[in-house]
This record gives C-alpha cells, sequence and structure tokens, in this order.
C-alpha cells in the first residue's frame, strides 16, 4: 500500500473515531439528564427511566448500537495509538512530547482504558440485573414487590456504599481528563477548524469536560448522603 493510501486509511479511521465520539457525547449528556432527575424528582425519574427501559426503540436498536459505539471507540483508539507509535521514527521523548502537547492527549488511551473498567462495574450494577429481570425473570414493569417503580430505589442504594461511590467518583475524574482532549479532538478529525470559531470549541469542551462528570460527582455523592426513605428522600 503506497504512503498516500495509508495517510488517506489513517484519516478515514481517525473521521471514524470522531463520529463514535460525538455519538457518545450526546449519550453523555442524555444519561446525565435523566440520572440528574434522580436528585430532582424521584416520580420523573421513574417514569423517564421506565419508559426508556421499555421502549423497544430504545432497547432492541439503540442499546446495541451504544455498547458497540462505546466497544468501537475504545479499540480504534487503541489501535490508532499503537500505529502512531510504530510511525514514529524518533522516540516521543525526545520531541519534547511534555512541552508539545498535554497530559491528556498522551494518554487518552489510557483514560479510555479506565473509563472501559468502570464501565464493567456500572453494568454489573445496573445494566446486568436490568436484562435478567427483563429477559430471564420476563418482568418487564419495573415495579417492586410493594408495587411502586424501583428506578429509583435501586440507584439510591448502590450510591449508599462509600467504596463504590468512591470508585464512582474516580471514574469521573478520568471521564474528565478524557472529553478535555477528546471533545476539540473530534471536532478536528472531522476537518473542522477555523480562526474564529476552533477557541470557542475549545471552550465549550472544556465547560463540557468539567461540567458533565461534576455533575456525575454530584448525583452520586446526593445518593450516598440521601440514606433516608424513598418516599421522604426525593420531591
Amino acid at each position: 500500500m503506497s504512503n498516500s493510501a495509508l495517510s488517506k486509511s489513517s484519516v478515514g479511521r481517525k473521521v471514524l473515531m470522531a463520529l463514535s465520539g460525538f455519538f457518545l457525547l450526546v449519550f453523555l449528556l442524555q444519561h446525565c439528564t435523566i440520572n440528574l432527575l434522580s436528585i430532582i424528582s424521584k416520580d420523573l425519574f421513574n417514569e423517564i427511566s421506565h419508559f426508556m427501559g421499555t421502549n423497544p426503540v430504545v432497547q432492541i436498536f439503540l442499546q446495541p448500537v451504544l455498547i458497540f459505539g462505546f466497544i468501537f471507540h475504545l479499540g480504534m483508539g487503541i489501535y490508532l495509538e499503537i500505529n502512531n507509535k510504530k510511525a514514529r521514527n524518533v522516540k516521543y521523548a525526545m520531541n519534547k512530547s511534555a512541552v508539545n502537547s498535554t497530559w491528556m492527549s498522551r494518554n487518552m488511551v489510557i483514560t479510555g482504558i479506565m473509563i472501559f473498567l468502570f464501565l464493567g462495574l456500572h453494568f454489573y450494577d445496573f445494566w446486568i440485573p436490568e436484562i435478567t429481570t427483563k429477559l430471564v425473570q420476563q418482568d418487564w414493569s419495573g415495579l417492586d414487590a410493594s408495587g411502586e417503580f424501583r428506578y429509583w430505589a435501586e440507584v439510591n442504594h448502590k450510591f449508599h456504599d462509600p467504596v463504590r461511590v468512591g470508585i464512582y467518583c474516580l471514574a469521573f475524574v478520568f471521564l474528565a481528563l478524557h472529553l478535555l482532549h477528546g471533545f476539540q479532538s473530534a471536532f478536528q478529525s472531522v476537518g473542522f477548524r477555523h480562526r474564529r470559531y476552533t477557541p470557542l470549541i475549545k471552550k465549550l469542551g472544556n465547560i463540557y469536560a468539567i461540567l458533565i462528570p461534576a455533575l456525575f460527582v454530584v448525583i452520586a455523592l446526593a445518593h450516598h448522603f440521601c440514606c433516608c426513605s424513598a418516599a421522604s428522600c426525593a420531591p
């Protein structure tokens, strides 16, 4: 394969990497918004969670696409990083990488792997029990033994464990580090560079990268310190 073809192939992979990143950015915003409702309105959180959990479009189409998106994004990131290292004729340290790039840009694979490992815990806590209830037990009602929606109570119960809360908060720190570079990098990969708008995208990226993980931390801590009953703990 010629150098030109290799270059085009590399650019194409970076574009696919960026597109999967955009998809995950939208998902994170949606996921954070719904979870934020769990500390604002228990009833509204339960209703939306039930809708999302029983909607066939979400469960049959969007959920598999989301899982594939996560796996593809991590796999492509590792692949591109390995290829980049092979393509360098001079060691990274000789190029003064600490001066020419940020820690986040040099360690995107590390932060990505840490986030992926966290997803394993998150799946264990919420996704696997949901799949077991729906597909194994064939219970799509979303109700607990008392006849109330179980979603808020399940989230609140998980965050009573201080160790779990600590792991979640640490994972959100890694998420912030990943997003601080990933947000603006995704725009650059699809060729969006503009003297006027690029600085704005960078600012918006920094706001997104800090705000979204911070809200997830707030949600986890709010549930941890909210150890009263579901009826009196949320409006």
